[in-house]
Formats: structure tokens, C-alpha cells, sequence
């Protein structure tokens, strides 16, 4: 699944097509932009969503402690769609999430063991109907559609335009005076395809190291 993000032809384009970027992937020669996921167990698209859900507004150390809760509650492992739904709804508010993220959740498990949605069904969907079906969900924005594409899907050219610490870090390499508007990282952002999603990483990486 990490072959799109991983593929040195990938790496060579973003070099030769925004010399600012050059300069991020020369400071990183050995980032790998999915080691963070060897910490974790192996997860479900369901599973995926829930760290997505949980991390809305939230840093990842924060959002790690919501999910670790929440396994500890549901037996060390991340709660099945059939097993959230069976569940009060009062353990997700005792793990750390709020009542709308867990209405957000019971949701997606309802569209789940309905069978609307399913890791299969998803995994063969274009970028725009995975878009399309998640954002159908309450509680589910392009921020977490996106996110989805590229923790879950694993897909090559996805752009978090609307994510705050990618616009801190396109403020920082590119020079901008200001964080970036949405239209703005999509400008910056057009040289970047059809391999976005690991120019995102590497501009991630540069940020997350300067620990803000």
C-alpha cells in the first residue's frame, strides 16, 4: 500500500518540478512518509476513520491518547462498526471524544454494517466518491475525506489544502507573509501532481521538526 509514497520517481518529479520543495526533500534523505503507521496496529477503514474522527482540531499526541482510551475500553483492540454501535455512547465521551465526534462515528458504523460503505467499496471508488460518500456523514469535512484518501487509500495525489499546519509550513518554505488561503495552497500546490500527497508528507515533516 505505501508503494505510491515511497516511489523514488515520485521523489525525483517533485525535485525537478518546485526547486523550494528540492530543498525539503534534500533535508530529509532518509523520510519515509508512512513510518508513523508501523507504530500502529494494522487498521480497517473503519479503524482509520476513528483516528480521522478523533483527531479533528486536535494534535496527534492528543489524538493518540483519545485512541489508546478508547482501545482500553473496548478490550485493547478499536471498537468493530457493530461493536461502537452496541456500545454506550457514554464510552466515547469517557475516552476523551466529544458528543458530536461520537454521533460523527455512530454514523459511519451505521453506513458501515448497513453496508453502504465497506474497505472494499471504498478501495475501488475514484478519489472524488470517497470524497463524496464520507462527506455525506455529519461531522465529516473535505479535511478528514482527505486524510482518509491518503492514511487509509493510500492515494498518490491528494492535497490538504485546508490543513493548519500544512499552511504554516508552505508560509515557512515558501516565503508567504501571511498562512496561505486554501486557493493560494492550491496554486502552490498544482506543480506538485500528480504526486501531492508526498509533497505533503515531506512539508508535514518540516513543520512537525520545528515543534510547533
Amino acid at each position: 500500500m505505501a508503494a505510491a509514497l515511497a516511489d523514488p520517481e515520485a521523489r525525483s518529479f517533485l525535485r525537478k518540478a518546485d526547486p523550494v520543495l528540492a530543498q525539503v526533500i534534500d533535508a530529509h534523505p532518509d523520510f519515509r512518509p508512512r513510518a508513523w503507521l508501523d507504530e500502529l496496529p494494522s487498521l480497517s477503514a473503519f479503524g482509520t476513520l476513528i483516528f480521522q474522527v478523533a483527531g479533528q482540531q486536535l494534535s496527534v499526541s492528543a489524538t493518540r491518547t483519545i485512541v489508546s482510551r478508547l482501545e482500553e475500553r473496548f478490550g485493547g483492540h478499536l471498537p468493530s462498526p457493530s461493536e461502537l454501535l452496541a456500545a454506550d455512547p457514554q464510552e466515547l465521551r469517557a475516552s476523551g471524544m466529544s458528543a458530536r465526534k461520537g454521533a460523527t462515528l455512530r454514523a459511519l458504523a451505521e453506513r458501515f454494517v448497513d453496508g453502504r460503505l465497506s474497505d472494499e467499496a471504498l478501495a475501488q471508488m475514484t478519489d472524488d466518491e470517497v470524497e463524496a460518500a464520507l462527506t455525506e456523514v455529519p461531522g465529516i469535512g473535505p479535511w478528514t475525506a482527505h486524510g482518509f484518501l491518503i492514511v487509509a487509500l493510500d492515494r498518490p495525489d491528494v492535497l490538504l489544502s485546508g490543513d493548519l499546519a500544512l499552511r504554516r509550513a508552505v508560509q515557512r518554505a515558501y516565503g508567504f507573509d501571511h498562512p496561505p488561503t486554501e486557493d493560494e495552497m492550491v496554486q502552490v500546490a498544482e506543480r506538485w501532481r500528480p504526486y501531492r500527497s508526498l509533497a505533503v508528507n515531506y512539508l508535514f515533516a518540516s513543520e512537525y521538526e520545528k515543534g510547533t
